[in-house]
């Protein structure tokens, strides 16, 4: 009988790993997270000693220490897309197989940023809890999408889907991107200081690595439209928050909406969302019962394929996953 520890605290489990855990309990004696909270890398090595696989939320990190000090470990799965976390050469050096889920998210976090768009630019939230509340919401009539210019910084899966909802609103979209083209009609392909001067909505969708660290700088922010709005449901660390709260407070940026920051689980920092009249939610992006249950079924298949001792779906270091040898026998 195979051993699988999943990561989950109780709340995280009820709304992210739903009926995929009944599937999971089926491959083998599944461990569940002991305690109400985000375990610490010495209390998940505790916990998951034994265990032949480890899948984790995405909340819990996978550093050097994880893959050192489990011997009997064989693979660690990310039931999300996101591996940053996860020290890729540690494992490997151990044999240690590393998986993620499929880019089911794509529709739900696009879907995403047109909400707080139209939630931010509509001054939504600020107005339902003012005439809850009995008092006069602000008198600002807002902004409509159409006939405005979005600027897409990135044009990954996300981007693209997103340009297509943009284009449906009857907006002029914009898109900067060095490493892919937009071919799609309708879409003006142009550079950064382009996209951050001409844009009404600015979008960093493009991919968290060390190139990308801080892109949305000071000078960017002193690039952009004097009043455009600034949405970000892509990643915190595109995002220099010091230059964004100036920007903000100094009415550079006209109105803010965020679903990701630089907080716990990437959530927006709370300092940036105390602000007046900015929407922020705690990375809710991804958070549509189809794509949390696609990426948690999507770890099922994966153990099914390992306690197999087969490379299942989506790994990413298989050519380095010797300890999947001990499941073929």
């Amino acid at each position: 009988m195979v051993n699988i520890f999943l990561t989950h605290n109780p709340e995280d489990r009820e709304a992210f790993y739903g009926r995929a855990l009944e599937k999971l309990r089926a491959l083998g004696d599944v461990r569940l997270n002991p305690t109400d909270r985000n375990l610490t890398t010495p209390e998940l090595i505790e916990a998951a000693r034994g265990c032949q696989i480890i899948v984790s939320h995405r909340a819990t990190h996978g550093p050097r220490e994880v893959f050192d000090n489990s011997p009997d470990l064989v693979a660690f799965l990310r039931s999300a897309l996101d591996i940053r976390d996860i020290d890729v050469a540690a494992a490997s050096a151990n044999g240690v197989l590393v998986a993620n889920a499929g880019p089911a998210f794509v529709p739900a976090t696009a879907e995403m940023a047109v909400a707080l768009m139209l939630a931010v630019s509509r001054d939504v939230v600020e107005c339902t809890l003012a005439y809850r509340e009995g008092r006069s919401p602000p008198s600002e009539m807002g902004q409509q999408l159409a006939g405005g210019t979005a600027g897409v910084i990135g044009y990954g899966m996300v981007g693209r889907y997103l340009c297509d909802l943009l284009l449906a609103f009857n907006m002029r979209v914009l898109v900067c991107d060095p490493y892919a083209k937009a071919e799609r009609e309708g879409i003006e392909q142009v550079d950064l200081p382009t996209l951050l001067g001409e844009s009404d909505f600015v979008l960093p969708l493009a991919v968290a690595t060390e190139e990308t660290e801080n892109l949305i700088n000071a000078d960017a922010f002193a690039r952009m439209k004097p009043g455009a709005v600034f949405v970000n449901v892509s990643r915190g660390n595109l995002v220099d928050e010091a230059a964004l709260e100036a920007a903000y407070k100094e009415g550079r940026v006209g109105r803010l909406a965020l679903d990701v920051g630089r907080a716990e689980d990437q959530r927006p920092s709370p300092h940036l969302a105390r602000l007046p009249r900015v929407v922020a939610t705690p990375h809710l992006g991804g958070s549509t019962p189809q794509n949390v249950d696609a990426q948690a079924m999507s770890s099922v298949e994966q153990a099914a394929e390992i306690i197999q001792g087969r490379i299942p779906p989506r790994a990413i270091n298989p050519e380095h996953a010797s300890r999947l040898a001990r499941l073929r026998t």
